[in-house]
């Protein structure tokens, strides 16, 4: 955050000493579907993962928010209703949890912060829109290779069966995808 905004690092002090950092490990949920979202996850170290159960029980992977990724169930944490989506660590990971009080100090504080949330947003949405986008109208190839090209990092921190299901196919596809394209 502070690399984003022109801020005191005594003002940056006194408003990280006023969150909760926390501490998860590999499989631990930090957000069940149906509770309420409290929080804003800022994520230090590690790996979250956000997706929902459908009534077959079947896992759907909207998100990944890996280091210095902002992630939260929206719809919960702004408008008060039960959370839709799960948010798990998927390995050990560290996070500072931003309640709606310290995001509004953030904003009373630091004229800066208001922009930089608003860019937050904006990335947010053009990151969901070309999400949706490619759902509609790419295969899975194309999706498999853009998640590639666009998160490299990410890849190998990220289980098959749980990339498969944010590329919305199954283990066996993309097991499939992948000889096809180291063949090539």
């Amino acid at each position: 955050m502070e690399s984003h905004l022109n801020i005191d690092k005594e003002v940056i002090k006194t408003l990280v000493n006023s969150c909760t950092v926390k501490e998860y490990q590999k499989g631990e949920v930090l957000l069940q579907q149906n509770d309420f979202c409290e929080h804003t996850f800022f994520v230090e170290k590690g790996l979250l993962r956000q997706y929902y159960l459908n009534e077959e029980g079947k896992e759907h992977t909207i998100l990944f928010a890996s280091e210095s990724w902002y992630l939260s169930d929206r719809e919960s944490l702004y408008f008060n209703r039960p959370a839709r989506y799960i948010i798990e660590a998927m390995e050990n990971t560290r996070v500072m949890m931003l309640g709606e009080a310290f995001l509004q100090k953030l904003s009373e504080n630091i004229p800066d912060f208001t922009d930089f949330n608003n860019r937050l947003l904006h990335n947010h949405i053009r990151h969901l829109q070309r999400r949706i986008e490619l759902l509609l109208s790419a295969d899975a190839e194309k999706r498999y290779i853009e998640f590639i090209n666009t998160y490299p990092k990410m890849l190998p921190r990220i289980p098959q069966a749980v990339l498969a299901s944010y590329l919305g196919i199954t283990p066996e596809s993309l097991s499939r995808i992948r000889s096809k394209i180291a063949s090539k």
